[in-house]
């Protein structure tokens, strides 16, 4: 590897080798492969020859791990794992462990594994492979003595939740596994609780919220049965197991410790976070007749729960006192049910997207129908209808400050409607294709929407302008959500990213602010330099602010000074190199004016005076700068040079006319 060349080329494997590992003992020097035709070559790197093949295994072989110096275990897809003899290069035992096996990992011999139902000192080793969960065997025996437990129903098949690789970290005392959804999960080797899992592929996102007291994790569901919960800080995810089909909303309670989840299973489920935040399932509902495409929960109290179906219905759920009570949740050991207190048909078409106001009074509906709806939450009676898009609405949300609810499209506008008279008060145009979400940020003064096209659109509803433009994703922005103190937002697309956005706007205004002081405080310098005639600071002080016209008129003040031709020679002299740099960009703009050639050519007379050619050829832009350069100083000498004929000519003329007046006083006097 140091000095990059090929050491060896082992030859004689039947078709391609896709498993390859050292000896542990350096001193051996062989190298184990696999490939194709499921046997186990040994090489002999000393003399580059297959000293050995051990035959055993009837499918691919997945990993190697080596015991001692003499003992090797292999596992495979023919579901067995066998210990083989180096020394006899046979087989001392086969295991059948009943699933393909992907990876197989030897239990150290130090350490307490008595919760892995290691009893003994022989030989245990750890399985991953398609029923997606870890089972410790022990060799001698050939006896699982421990399978590990987890939340979902084990599959004889490969499926996504099936372990593509396992490895133990020594160092962490940790065991690692790979999914075959690309999740990393890592587990304490002794116990194989878990201790951390890392998400890698989200597929597509179809909703994300803030979650927590302090918005400490976000809450995804994705194109799946599974829900999954990231610590920020940490990128620690939990996977939710519950619903049985895709996920297709959630929101949560104002307290950020509840949420609630809809799906393709017609069911509706109350998830509740612990202290530690741990999520559990506490309570679920069963009523609609088709898949639930949108759901919103209670603002004040955790008091009830809407949900709207592709059934064009519109649910209400109570919560029963014994979910909201923390004591009380905390027994729960299965979901209870929720019943549905108000079911009301509310449109034709599928109900996209269902709100409830601030003071739990109103509950809002956008539909395909184009309409949207106001009801009240007590008994779900239809209080106004609003009409006026021209495609199906999306989304639907009240303002936290006025009464005013906001509407969006895909016609690609968004409206704002009074709740009194259910008028249309602003419309927002602006996007390209569907409006998906909006949301109201800056306490109720602007609105935030994501579009179809992947773009996040801010607009001032005071000036209907949009102000800003975001462009952070490359497909369909489905989920919206910004935090309790609205200084940062979540978005979540098909593209499977989800962005967290901050307000920079404070920051930014800050910055500027403190800019606006530096400069006026080295304005301020720079006139005190100017006035106590100290050229040299006040140039560099100029030149460090980046200012043309600033530095004229330094140079112009030091023009003015008698002698000011030397002083200014010296002071350009004394520069830094990289300020003579910055001071030959300048003058090719001060010479583009005829007002300012005059110190412009004073300026570059200087430096070509005092800098050698070779030094003034390693100036950064010295060719553009003389190809600027030329043209308009051509231009001032050719004006000078006509300015002077034309002084002369005035001359001549003005001495003739003199002539001409004594001519015309010598004749008066004869």
């Amino acid at each position: 590897m140091v000095k990059h060349y090929c050491t060896h080329n082992l030859k004689g494997s039947s078709g391609v080798v896709h498993l390859v590992q050292f000896h542990p003992d350096i001193s051996r020097l062989q190298l184990f492969s696999s490939s194709i035709d499921y046997k186990i070559r040994i090489w002999d790197l000393s003399s580059s020859r297959c000293v050995a093949a051990l035959e055993g295994h009837f499918s691919a072989v997945t990993s190697l791990a080596f015991a001692d110096g003499n003992s090797l275990l292999s596992s495979g897809r023919d579901k067995i794992c066998m210990v083989w003899d180096l020394e006899s290069r046979q087989s001392k035992r086969t295991v059948p462990v009943y699933e393909t096996v992907e990876a197989a990992v030897l239990l150290p011999k130090e350490g307490d594994f008595s919760q892995l139902g290691v009893k003994n000192q022989g030989l245990h080793f750890v399985t991953a492979g398609s029923k997606g969960i870890l089972r410790v065997w022990e060799a001698a025996s050939g006896a699982c003595v421990h399978s590990q437990a987890v939340p979902f129903a084990l599959q004889e098949e490969p499926s996504e939740r099936s372990l593509s690789q396992c490895q133990f970290v020594p160092a962490r005392n940790e065991l690692l596994t790979v999914s075959m959804e690309h999740n990393i999960v890592f587990y304490d080797a002794q116990s194989l609780q878990l201790r951390k899992q890392l998400a890698g592929y989200n597929e597509e996102v179809l909703d994300v919220k803030f979650l927590g007291p302090g918005d400490s994790h976000i809450v995804v569901a994705t194109n799946s049965p599974q829900l999954k919960v990231f610590e920020l800080a940490t990128s620690h995810c939990q996977i939710l197991y519950g619903h049985t089909e895709t996920i297709l909303a959630l929101d949560v309670f104002r307290k950020g410790l509840m949420f609630v989840t809809c799906a393709k299973d017609r069911s509706v489920r109350l998830w509740r976070m612990g202290r530690a935040g741990r999520v559990t399932c506490v309570a679920q509902g069963l009523g609609h007749a088709h898949g639930v495409g949108a759901v919103a929960c209670s603002r004040m109290k955790e008091s009830f729960v809407v949900t709207s179906s592709q059934d064009c219905t519109i649910k209400i759920w109570n919560i029963p006192e014994s979910l909201t009570s923390k004591a009380k949740a905390a027994l729960i050991s299965s979901p209870e049910p929720l019943h549905a207190r108000v079911t009301e048909r509310g449109h034709d078409k599928d109900i996209n997207s269902v709100a409830v106001s601030p003071n739990d009074k109103l509950l809002a509906t956008g539909s395909q129908d184009r309409l949207a709806k106001l009801w009240s939450c007590s008994d779900c009676s239809l209080l106004g209808v609003f009409s006026g898009h021209k495609r199906g609405i999306w989304c639907v949300q009240f303002s936290p400050v006025d009464q005013v609810l906001a509407t969006s499209s895909a016609d690609g506008t968004l409206k704002l409607w009074g709740l009194r008279d259910f008028s249309c008060l602003k419309t927002f145009e602006g996007h390209d294709a569907s409006v998906l979400k909006i949301i109201f940020v800056s306490r109720g003064a602007q609105l935030l929407s994501s579009g179809s096209d992947g773009l996040l659109k801010l607009w001032t509803i005071k000036t209907n302008e949009c102000v800003k433009t975001l462009d952070g994703h490359e497909d369909k922005i489905w989920g919206l959500h910004s935090n309790k103190k609205d200084d940062m937002v979540v978005t979540a697309s098909s593209d499977s990213c989800i962005t967290l956005w901050q307000d920079v706007t404070e920051i930014e205004e800050k910055e500027a602010q403190a800019k606006q002081e530096e400069q006026i405080m080295k304005e301020q310098e720079l006139s005190n330099l100017l006035h106590e005639k100290r050229f040299l600071k006040a140039l560099g002080l100029a030149i460090s602010l980046d200012r043309p016209h600033t530095v004229l008129t330094v140079v112009k003040a030091i023009l003015r000074e008698p002698e000011g031709r030397r002083h200014l020679e010296e002071n350009i002299v004394r520069l830094r190199k990289d300020q003579k740099e910055a001071v030959l960009a300048f003058l090719v703009t001060w010479n583009t004016n005829s007002r300012n050639c005059h110190e412009a050519q004073a300026v570059m007379e200087t430096l070509l005076r005092h800098e050698a050619p070779d030094t003034l050829l390693q100036f950064s832009g010295i060719k553009s700068a003389v190809e600027s350069l030329l043209p308009y100083t051509e231009r001032h000498f050719q004006r000078l040079s006509r300015l002077l004929q034309a002084s002369t000519f005035i001359e001549f003329m003005w001495h003739n006319m003199r002539l001409a007046d004594v001519a015309q006083q010598d004749q008066g006097t004869l």
